[in-house]
Formats: structure tokens, C-alpha cells, sequence
């Protein structure tokens, strides 16, 4: 009866980088050992094959310890148990291994059996970094139109890809997923007067249309709701009249149907908007090899911008991912710039001074820690152009160099937006006498003064001169 071998291996969990990790195979035999030899499988590709890296042989003929052996049973049963201990896992070590066993037949010592089993290492790196940014960053506020919002989830050095999801104030979003093949960046349309709906274009892009316009301003609605119900009342007084007294009388009066409110009364720092319903989130996703083995992942939530409603919403990015014993998490407060905190350098300004106007922070909601996103500045100077002639400065400091007298009482506005809201803030320029340059301009005028009298002086001696000699 010939003899048998059978290798089986223990199957492992993802393992996470940095623990120690036992390899186990297990063998039955009713013949003689003859050696144990472990591989790993290599990247290294040789003739069309993948290679193998030998990590570890243990021989019966030269070797009488069974240190990496271990009977599971009576020796007489002739089970055994081969383990490799790999401890503080690494990257690297991902990969399959297989475990080689030979033995002697017990009926010919020239005859060896040969058998193996594989085990596959799946090592697991939590995420590194999480951030949560704003596409399209800085931009403006928009006071009259709706504007898609996009957030951006970044998470970094995972393996392998982490589940993203997102909460508003710690409540899960109900999202409507997007096909990868399609941007979550929005086209906004410019159809007034419809409803929020969204489509998809020609190209692949997610669209949106207004959600308002002037027709559906609120305190317009209210005006239109007080003349009609000003002229039902007139109707209830005169009594009832035919469709063509309705007619005369129409074209008598436009301005009792035709309603005509310049945009330019209504005038607000947040703009209110008219929704029916709870907005729309749509959230896309992609993911991508970095060169370390690892994947990025960005996730991104558009949605229809309400600065009324969502100014001051925590925002939350979480990611779930097997390496991690609980949810990692970035959180964002949408906030909208409010009083702009100036300072000038130097505080008393002298004429040729170069002075710096610097925007140091802001007033803070209770529940916001920062103006987020970041906002955008603008520069412009009360009735006139900057120092350097131009009308606008962008940027979050205004520079003046060498400022003029001239310049001494200007005043020089700061505007402050993003998405959220806008806020202005002014700051007026006090530029005193230079004691420095005032000496040294008298000193000037001294020194032409001395050159003028020595020069009058010497002419003078001249014209003598020469008036002796014709004498």
C-alpha cells in the first residue's frame, strides 16, 4: 500500500499592518519526514511566472529539533503542524505563501511525496489623513440666483478602500448616488421662475435649474396677495361686471394686474429662497492607486445652496473601514464671513510710510470655529481709485506704499464673501507729518539758500572787479 501525505493550511483574517501574524500548516503522513520549506510569492515576474522567495526550510536529516514543529496529536498518529511567525506585519508582506512539505514512503526510502498548500496574507492600512475641502474655492455670493455647493471628502493612505458616507448635524444624508462615469459638479440653468429639478445633459453632468426667481420672492407674493384681495373688494362694492368691462377696464389700469417691482428694493444680507421641498443631495465618488500600494478616495456631496438655512450646518465626513475599531470623521460648519476684524501696521501712519490693512479675523457664530469656506476679498477705496490706480484689490491684505499726505482722511472698504453671505467693513486712514522728511526738506531749502547767497556774493565781487579796471 503506498504511502499518503495531506497538507491543508489555516486560512487568515485580513490582518492589519503592524500586528504579528502566525502562519499554520498542518500535515498528515504514515511515512518519515524529510523537509518543510515555506515561499512567498514574489512581484518579481521570471519566464512569464510569478517567482518565489524561499523565508523558510527546515530539514529532518540535518535537524533533530522540532522547534518549528508541533504534534497536534499522539507521534505515533503522525499529524504535525508547521507555523512562521511574521511579526509587525508590513505592506510587503502581503501576498500568498505556500507551504511545501516532502516525506519518505514507508515502503522505499528512495521514494518521496510531495505536497503543498497556499495561504493568502491580506494586509489592511487604516486611513492616514481625512480632510473635507470646498470645490470651486473661493467664489462669491450669489443674491439672486441658487448655486450648486459641492463638499469634498479626501481620504488618504487606506488599503483597501474606505466606505465615505456624510451627515448633517449627525444625522446620515439621504443621497441619490450618481454614476461614476458622471460629475457631480452642477450646471446651473438659468430658466427663472421653475421649480428645483434636476437633469442630466448631453454631456454627463448633472444639472439644476433655479430654484427662484423675482416672480417667486416672498415679499413680492405679498404685495400681489393684498392687491388682490384689494381689488375683490372693489368687485364686492360696484357689484359684479361682465368680462369686457374687464377688459376695458384692464386696459385702462395696467397697473392694477401688472405688477412691476425693481429687484433693487429688496435688500438683504442672506437671500430667501422659496423651497417646496427638502433639498436634493447627490453624491459621487471615485478612487485611485497612490504609488505606495494604497488608495485615495474623494468623495463629493453637491446639493442646491440655501445660504438661509444651511449658514451654520455641521457637516460631517466619515469613513468605516476594517482596520478601524471605530468610524474616523472630519466635520465642517458652514459659515458665512460676519464682522471683519481689520488691522493696520504701522498704527500712526506717517507720510512715506508703507502701510499694510489686514483682515485678522472675524465674528463667530456659537457654533462655528471659523468662516468656512474660506472667503474671498475685495479691496476698493471710497470715491476714488487705490494708490496704485487700480479700482479693485483682491486679497486678504491691501499693501499702500509710500503714502502721500494726500491720501490722509480716505476711507477704504473691505468686502468679505463666500457662498454662505457678504459683509462689508471700512476703515479710515489718518496719515500724520514725517518730522524726518520735514527736516530734511528744510534742510534742503537751507542749503539753496546758502548756495544762492554765495553765488549772489561772488557776482558781486566780479562786477566790482571789473568796474575797477575799466576805471
Amino acid at each position: 500500500m503506498p504511502g499518503y501525505l495531506t497538507v491543508t493550511s489555516e486560512s487568515l483574517p485580513p490582518v492589519v499592518i503592524g500586528d504579528t501574524v502566525t502562519l499554520k500548516c498542518n500535515f498528515q503522513t504514515d511515512g518519515s519526514l524529510k523537509e518543510i520549506v515555506w515561499f512567498r510569492e514574489s512581484e518579481q515576474i521570471i519566464e512569464g511566472a510569478s517567482a518565489k522567495q524561499k523565508i523558510f526550510s527546515y530539514n529532518a536529516m540535518y535537524n533533530t529539533s522540532y522547534s518549528n514543529m508541533e504534534d497536534n496529536r499522539k507521534r505515533e498518529d503522525l499529524v504535525y503542524q508547521s507555523t512562521v511567525r511574521l511579526p509587525e506585519v508590513h505592506m510587503e508582506d502581503d501576498g500568498l505563501y505556500e507551504c511545501h512539505v516532502g516525506i519518505y514512503d514507508r515502503n522505499s526510502k528512495d521514494k518521496v511525496i510531495l505536497a503543498s498548500s497556499s495561504i493568502t496574507l491580506t494586509v489592511i492600512v487604516p486611513p492616514k489623513s481625512i480632510s473635507v475641502v470646498v470645490a470651486n474655492s473661493p467664489a462669491p455670493f450669489s443674491r439672486y440666483e441658487a448655486q450648486n455647493f459641492t463638499l469634498v471628502c479626501i481620504v488618504t493612505g487606506a488599503k483597501p478602500a474606505p466606505m465615505v458616507y456624510f451627515k448633517r448635524d449627525g444625522e446620515l444624508i439621504d443621497v441619490v448616488p450618481t454614476a461614476q462615469s458622471f460629475s457631480s459638479v452642477g450646471v446651473q440653468s438659468k430658466s427663472p421662475g421653475h421649480k428645483k429639478s434636476w437633469t442630466m445633459n448631453q454631456a454627463g453632468l448633472w444639472s439644476t435649474q433655479v430654484l427662484t426667481s423675482r416672480d417667486v420672492d416672498d415679499t413680492k407674493l405679498q404685495r400681489t396677495l393684498l392687491e388682490q384681495e384689494e381689488k375683490q373688494a372693489r368687485l364686492d362694492h360696484n357689484g359684479p361686471v361682465d368680462s369686457q368691462g374687464q377688459e376695458e377696464e384692464s386696459e385702462l389700469n395696467p397697473e392694477e394686474t401688472t405688477e412691476i417691482i425693481p429687484e433693487t428694493i429688496v435688500s438683504r444680507e442672506f437671500p430667501r429662497w422659496v423651497q417646496t421641498t427638502d433639498p436634493l443631495y447627490y453624491f459621487y465618488h471615485r478612487q485611485q492607486a497612490a504609488g505606495d500600494g494604497t488608495m485615495e478616495v474623494r468623495a463629493m456631496l453637491t446639493w442646491s445652496l440655501n445660504p438661509q438655512l444651511d449658514n451654520e450646518a455641521l457637516f460631517s465626513c466619515e469613513v468605516n473601514h476594517p482596520a478601524l475599531s471605530m468610524p474616523m470623521q472630519a466635520e465642517v460648519t458652514l459659515a458665512a464671513p460676519r464682522g471683519p476684524k481689520l488691522s493696520m501696521s504701522p498704527s500712526k501712519a506717517k507720510v512715506g510710510d508703507t502701510v499694510r490693512i489686514t483682515v485678522q479675523g472675524f465674528q463667530l457664530g456659537p457654533s462655528a470655529s471659523e468662516v468656512f469656506p474660506e472667503p474671498m476679498f475685495t479691496w476698493t477705496k471710497v470715491g476714488g481709485d487705490l494708490l496704485d490706480g487700480r479700482a479693485v484689490h483682491n486679497g486678504r491684505e491691501l499693501i499702500l506704499e509710500r503714502v502721500p499726505a494726500e491720501l490722509n482722511g480716505s476711507m477704504f472698504r473691505c468686502t468679505a464673501q463666500n457662498p454662505l453671505g457678504s459683509t462689508d467693513t471700512h476703515t479710515r486712514l489718518i496719515v500724520f507729518d514725517n518730522p524726518r522728511l520735514k527736516r530734511g526738506k528744510e534742510h534742503y531749502i537751507a542749503i539753496n539758500t546758502a548756495v544762492g547767497r554765495h553765488s549772489f556774493t561772488l557776482s558781486t565781487i566780479l562786477l566790482l572787479r571789473f568796474t575797477c579796471e575799466l576805471t
